[in-house]
C-alpha cells in the first residue's frame, strides 16, 4: 500500500510541476531574470506550495502516527553546517544556471529532450560525488 501511495503522490507532484511550468527551464529562468524578461507567475506556484505545506503539516501532525507508518520521521538536526549550506548553494546556482531542479527535471524526463537527459545524468553524477565526499573527504577534514 505504501508503494501505491508513493506512486500516486509522485504522480500528483509531477503533474503539478508540469502544469505549473516548473518543468520548463525557460519559464524558471525568466522567473529569475528580475531585470529582464521577468515572469512572476512562479511566485504563485511557490506560494501555493508553501501554504499547502504549512496547513498540511499542522493537520497531519495532529495524528498520533502517519496513515502508512508507525511513526513520523521528521528531521531533528537544527544546526546549519557546511554540507547543508554548500548543498543549498549548489542547488540554487544550478537551478539559476540550468533552469532545472530535480523536482522539475524528473517529470520532464518523459519528454526525452537531450538537455533533460543531460541534466539527469549530471544530477546522478553529483549525487554519487556527494556520497564519496561524505564518506571519505568530510570525515577526514573533521578529524584534522
Amino acid at each position: 500500500m505504501r508503494h501505491i501511495a508513493a506512486y500516486i503522490s509522485g504522480l500528483i507532484f509531477g503533474v503539478g510541476i508540469s502544469i505549473s511550468g516548473m518543468a520548463n527551464p525557460a519559464k524558471v529562468l525568466n522567473f529569475f531574470d528580475v531585470f529582464g524578461t521577468w515572469d512572476p507567475s512562479l511566485i504563485f506556484v511557490m506560494g501555493g506550495a508553501l501554504v499547502t505545506t504549512f496547513i498540511g503539516y499542522r493537520v497531519v501532525l495532529r495524528r498520533p502516527a502517519p496513515a502508512l507508518s508507525d511513526t513520523f520521521k521528521l528531521p531533528t538536526r537544527r544546526e546549519l553546517d557546511l554540507p547543508l549550506l554548500g548543498g543549498a548553494a549548489t542547488f540554487g546556482v544550478g537551478w539559476g544556471i540550468a533552469g532545472f531542479c530535480p523536482g522539475g527535471a524528473l517529470p520532464a524526463l518523459g519528454t526525452g529532450r537531450p538537455e533533460v537527459i543531460t541534466f539527469a545524468a549530471a544530477l546522478i553524477a553529483g549525487i554519487l560525488v556527494a556520497k564519496v565526499l561524505q564518506r571519505y573527504v568530510i570525515p577526514k577534514a573533521a578529524q584534522a
